[in-house]
């Protein structure tokens, strides 16, 4: 039965049995050459229940703002548009007109044939909320119209779903935008703009009979209302928009009212949702009810709230930046539509560009592994505005509309939908580098791979061209979260050259094998290296990969790195002896982040190699609070002016800098060593102490990544031209301790050997 307040199915339907996710196997030690007897992971990361795989679906020329499926999987969708098309057609092609509304069949994505033209005489026709009555013969319509198919109407109508046509016997006057609709078997709740309703005051909300007479129910507010739900018992009405009060009762954004009178039942006083935030939509399931929450300004919440139905009390909320515009519970998960850009706050992404469709269990605000993605598109722009479900055929089907233009990264405007199954989308490739600093062993690291409905992926290492692989194991990865896996091969011998490949699998899809990669066993240690891990260091790069996003951590830790935008791999000659290669940066947009976002280091050394004739300058390494853009807290850095001299800063209630005599930009490789301790800072280059400051020994306080190449130099002292640096870069490491004066000058003379 779909909820009839809606047109949103239940919870609890059924899908095809998954088998349970395998266990996550990361491995630190070292592992014998055999197959591990890891369980195959599934193809979906319960409890998610649907594929991230976008299916064939018609499209609008213009936003879709509303949506309600029926029983019959027929999906009604109205909005801001003139016409639909077919699948990849762009715009323009092959288009039919649809004015304000079409109607698709849910498992074909086709129109059914359903054809109403809602207009207005003057200005823009829209069509805001869309809600079926629960016995599915009537679709209620809310919007701002004049008239549907040219029948006289006052921004609502009833539509006889058996015959597409306007309901004549459903007239009443409402003088502005309806924007939501909820229906029971007697009564329509509606929500909007409008102050009067059937010629007597109702502000903002209203009911009437399902025959339009008005109802002596209230709950008025003193501004835009936005979302009308039911509770399940039908006992309450939920209210959600941009007032502050309803019936005079303090209540911003979100209100409980009687079904019957509209009393307020339940009111969220200031500050529960701040003054900057309204609720968009709201949705519920059998236990709590859902809220989307936009803001606008600084300090705003964007993110989603649930609230448990027994005592309207919260259950969590979630405080990720992006307004959060829908909302739809399937199966124990929430499905919303947002342009989430920063949920750092709540340990997930940091602020990075904007992702469109999340998914996060109903009792749990955790970020599940579900990441199909919308565009922004056209109008606000914002993305997704408004989802529906309902089963056909044996699948279950989720519909999202809104204001995007592509769907996954291909043209698709104004609608798409997802099912549970087949899922089709293969994992990402991986990413491997091989190590041989250890005597006697290959070390395979390898990127943990991305799918954008499964977090838990099988990985199979095949050697020396085999069919069989020899190691088998499991790992977990997000978008953002991407870590290092390692399985050490020691069935080897020194002087002997073995190559590995890998592959990804979801337990369905499975990635093609990565290139091929070779390394030879060598029979001592290698020294420069190995002097760097005994020291202590937490992370280490050496920049041995070649064409991928990964820069390997040699280290223990497997603090791995994203390499950004192409950098040129594999510069020769590297900066110390050994079979080693350096990274090149562009001085534009290039550099290296750490996935591990760490804690505030209140004691730190970081050390690399540079090779450089930059006049601009810029950041070679340092610490920063984000890793896709510019970073709005940045210190514990590394950067070069613009007359190649080096400068080590930190803050600390100003910027705390200390600064070579000399300049480094002549094209010779250098050994660049930055500490801050108890006993202040201290800057080493060529193994020599350069510029040092007792005073200086505390930093910024924040989480952040460790980045290299570039990132934000706003208001530091001899600040160069480019916050990016343009040269090589070789064997970057930090420790959690300040390295001393000798360690640093031994690290210098081992560059030979």
């Amino acid at each position: 039965m779909m909820n009839p307040t809606t047109g949103r199915g239940p919870t609890g339907r059924r899908r095809r049995a998954r088998a349970a996710a395998g266990a996550l196997c990361l491995l630190a030690g070292a592992l014998t050459a055999t197959a591990s007897g890891t369980s195959p992971v599934s193809a979906l990361t319960p409890p998610v229940a649907l594929t991230a795989d976008d299916l064939t679906t018609w499209q609008t020329n213009g936003i879709v703002w509303s949506m309600a499926a029926s029983d019959a999987g027929v999906v009604y969708a109205g909005g801001t548009f003139s016409s639909v098309r077919p699948p990849g057609a762009a715009a323009g092609t092959s288009e039919q007109q649809a004015l304000n509304f079409a109607a698709f069949d849910a498992a074909t994505g086709e129109p059914t044939g359903c054809a109403l033209s809602f207009t207005l005489s003057s200005g823009t026709a829209t069509v805001r909320a869309l809600a079926l009555s629960p016995d599915q013969k009537t679709l209620y319509v809310g919007g701002q119209f004049g008239a549907v198919n040219g029948v006289g109407v006052s921004n609502i109508a009833a539509i006889d779903t058996a015959t597409c046509t306007p309901r004549q016997d459903f007239k009443v006057s409402v003088t502005a935008t309806v924007r939501a609709l909820a229906v029971t078997s007697d009564t329509v709740y509606l929500g909007g703009d409008f102050n009067k309703v059937a010629g007597q005051t109702r502000n903002k909300f209203a009911a009437v009979t399902t025959g339009a007479a008005l109802k002596p129910w209230k709950a008025d507010a003193d501004d835009v209302g936005r979302a009308v739900e039911l509770t399940p018992d039908g006992r309450r009405v939920l209210l959600g928009g941009n007032f502050f009060k309803v019936n005079g009762t303090t209540s911003h954004a979100l209100a409980v009212v009687d079904a019957t009178t509209g009393a307020v039942v339940k009111g969220y006083p200031a500050g529960f949702i701040p003054d900057t935030s309204t609720v968009q939509d709201i949705t519920t399931d059998a236990t709590g009810f859902y809220t989307a929450n936009e803001g606008t300004g600084g300090g705003v919440f964007d993110g989603r709230i649930a609230l448990n139905l027994g005592d309207f009390a919260q259950r969590w909320r979630d405080t990720c930046l992006g307004a959060t515009q829908a909302v739809l519970v399937h199966e124990g998960v929430l499905y919303s539509g947002s342009h989430a850009h920063d949920c750092a706050s709540m340990g997930g992404f940091p602020d990075q560009p904007r992702r469109h469709l999340l998914a996060q269990s109903v009792n749990d605000p955790k970020l599940l592994p579900w990441f199909p993605d919308t565009n922004d598109g056209i109008g606000e722009p914002v993305g997704p505005r408004v989802m529906a479900q309902t089963d056909k055929g044996g699948h279950h089907y989720l519909w999202v509309g809104g204001e995007f233009t592509t769907v996954n990264g291909v043209r698709q405007q104004g609608l798409t939908r997802f099912a549970d199954g087949p899922d089709t989308g293969a994992p990402w490739v991986p990413n491997v580098s091989l190590s041989t600093v250890a005597p006697g062993k290959i070390e395979v690291n390898w990127q943990t791979s991305f799918d954008a409905d499964d977090g838990e992926l099988t990985y199979r290492i095949y050697k020396d061209g085999a069919a069989t692989p020899v190691h088998t194991t499991t790992g977990y990865s997000l978008f953002w979260d991407r870590p290092q896996l390692r399985w050490t091969d020691t069935d080897v011998a020194p002087g002997e050259t073995h190559s590995y490949r890998i592959s990804a699998s979801d337990g369905t899809n499975t990635s093609a094998k990565s290139p091929a990669l070779s390394a030879t066993v060598t029979a001592t240690a290698q020294k420069y290296p190995a002097r760097v891990l005994s020291d202590g260091a937490s992370l280490y790069w050496r920049y041995d990969e070649g064409t991928s996003t990964f820069a390997a951590d040699t280290g223990s830790g497997r603090n791995n790195g994203f390499l950004r935008n192409s950098p040129a791999y594999r510069q020769t000659p590297a900066a110390v002896a050994g079979p080693s290669t350096a990274i090149g940066f562009n001085g534009t947009n290039q550099y290296a982040y750490s996935n591990k976002r760490h804690a505030h280091p209140a004691r730190f050394s970081v050390e690399t190699w540079i090779r450089t004739t930059t006049a601009k300058g810029g950041r070679i390494i340092g610490f920063g609070n984000v890793t896709m853009q510019n970073s709005t807290q940045f210190d514990k850095h590394v950067y070069m002016r613009d007359d190649g001299r080096l400068v080590f800063g930190v803050y600390n209630g100003g910027a705390r800098t200390i600064t070579t005599p000399a300049a480094y930009n002549n094209g010779a490789w250098h050994h660049v060593v930055a500490t801050q301790g108890t006993g202040g800072m201290a800057l080493y280059v060529d193994g020599k102490l350069r510029a040092s400051n007792t005073s200086y020994t505390v930093n910024q306080k924040y989480s952040g990544y460790w980045r290299v190449g570039g990132d934000n130099l706003n208001n530091w002292p001899g600040r160069p031209t480019s916050n990016f640096f343009a040269g090589q870069v070789d064997e970057t490491a930090v420790y959690p301790t300040a390295l001393s004066a000798s360690t640093v000058g031994a690290h210098y003379a081992l560059r030979t050997g």
